[in-house]
């Protein structure tokens, strides 16, 4: 997003103290420091009584958002205001800048609420629990009654909501614009749709017609599942490597639309699908197909250093009929949905990845050859130890992160220092750190642990996907250390 990108560079001007009138005023302003459950209502509430304000984008992960004002008087009072004595946006302190952008891009050209469209467009980032057509119509339709819902897969989840009427639109888009559907995962971006209606022909878990109840073809001879939304994840996923119970996060005490136990049904009276098929023509498949990959760099053990960050890894196997293209099977489709969502279009090695699932349901080792590098084009990863969802107590210990600049490093020897790690890097080619952090273990500690900093998000990739597992080997020591690697979640040290 254009957006996005040109509002960032003065970030680090602001962050050190330098004037903030070095950038010439403008009517959108860029808010810093929000806290994780903020939504648009809440930065609406705090920020109006400085003017009328005509759009806001929040900026999910980054706990910052844009506010453009009607006029540029009102974000010079917004600005000044808040140089001078704090303003709080739910509950915690705010900070003001303005964006080097005179207006927020709209990402469509029905975006704009006058439109008249009642469509949304939901992308659901960090999906880590399964999103159905009965999980988002709990989550909008006690703000405004819901007609249609149609989820799809293309890069990561995304879903399109169509509403009675503009009004309920708007006030969904106000009220969960950049809230967690469930706590710490599945937070709603909500932009306009550019439909202005939906066409639903089946109902199922990712289409449904609430008009239309005869739509659902029912299972004959099962009873009607009960599906715990609100209060916990899915149930039936409790075994599967999810982590433990997980609540939906409940929107901010000021948020001018709130979600009340009269509201939320305690279940979804609409049956379940005896099978589900996505909107993209195949069913969902636990096999994703990435593309891109550097030629003599990348193999199948590199390819699991990555990717087995958002889930279990099976097979990975590269196709020689499709050079720089592999297939890699997880665990499930949830997990490829969240490598989907957060390894699609990242760069590795200078080559951009495209990740997105394949239409293969399994990994088949055939047509089997040498890599450039002279390792095996297919490895199965069934087994090994290094699976980080193999049970739910694991699972619960992964933090879901998207790529970062910052690399939490654990289960590293206590002999081992920052120039040992320093070192690594240097004989694997690969950059180095420029800030490192130990944290403080007990003596007794067997292993130590810590943050390392890189100059940018895609050297700490690079990193990562050639010395997550390295084996550390100490003297006279009887088994090697394996180095865990993941992604922070501090932005810097």
């Amino acid at each position: 997003n254009s957006t996005f990108s040109s509002s960032m560079p003065y970030c680090s001007e602001y962050e050190n103290g330098e004037d903030s009138h070095r950038i010439s005023p403008s009517p959108v302003v860029h808010v810093r420091g929000l806290c994780e459950a903020v939504v648009e209502a809440d930065l609406i509430d705090a920020l109006e009584r400085f003017g009328p304000i005509c759009y806001v984008m929040m900026m999910p992960f980054k706990r910052q958002a844009l506010v453009e004002f009607s006029a540029g008087e009102s974000a010079d009072l917004c600005v000044s205001c808040g140089a001078k004595e704090p303003v709080y946006i739910a509950g915690q302190q705010a900070y003001f800048n303005y964006s080097t952008s005179k207006r927020i891009t709209r990402p469509t050209n029905a975006d704009n609420p006058n439109s008249g469209n009642k469509v949304l467009l939901l992308s659901i980032q960090n999906p880590l629990y399964p999103i159905t057509t009965d999980v988002l119509y709990t989550v909008c339709n006690p703000i405004g009654s819901v007609l249609r819902i149609v989820i799809f897969k293309r890069n990561g989840i995304q879903a399109m909501v169509e509403f009675e009427s503009i009004q309920c639109a708007q006030k969904a888009k106000a009220a969960l614009n950049g809230a967690d559907i469930y706590a710490g995962c599945c937070t709603l971006k909500i932009e306009y749709a550019r439909p202005t209606r939906l066409n639903v022909i089946k109902n199922d878990n990712e289409s449904w017609d609430y008009t239309k109840p005869y739509l659902v073809r029912r299972d004959r001879g099962k009873g009607r599942q009960r599906q715990a939304i609100l209060g916990e994840h899915p149930s039936s996923y409790s075994d599967n490597g999810y982590g433990p119970p997980c609540p939906l996060l409940p929107l901010p005490n000021n948020s001018r639309y709130k979600l009340t136990s009269v509201d939320v049904p305690d279940m979804v009276s609409y049956p379940l699908p005896q099978s589900s098929s996505s909107y993209s023509g195949h069913a969902p498949s636990s096999v994703a197909m990435v593309s891109g990959l550097h030629p003599s760099k990348m193999n199948c053990t590199r390819i699991f250093n990555l990717f087995c960050l958002y889930g279990n890894i099976e097979k990975v196997k590269f196709m020689k009929s499709v050079p720089g293209t592999a297939l890699v099977e997880m665990g499930d489709e949830y997990a490829v949905d969240r490598a989907i969502t957060h390894l699609n279009s990242i760069k590795v090695f200078g080559k951009r990845l495209n990740v997105c699932v394949s239409k293969q349901h399994a990994v088949i080792p055939s047509q089997v050859f040498e890599l450039e590098d002279g390792s095996s084009s297919y490895k199965d990863f069934a087994m090994t130890r290094n699976n980080r969802f193999s049970s739910a107590g694991q699972a619960s210990k992964n933090i879901i992160q998207p790529p970062s600049a910052v690399l939490h490093y654990y289960n590293v020897p206590p002999c081992i220092s920052q120039d040992h790690l320093l070192r690594l890097c240097t004989e694997h080619d690969v950059p180095g750190f420029v800030k490192f952090k130990m944290f403080d273990a007990k003596p007794s500690s067997k292993t130590i642990s810590g943050l390392l900093e890189f100059d940018s998000k895609t050297e700490a990739v690079e990193v990562l996907t050639v010395l997550n597992h390295y084996q550390i080997r100490i003297p006279n020591g009887s088994n090697p250390y394996t180095l865990k690697l993941c992604f922070s979640t501090s932005s810097h040290l």
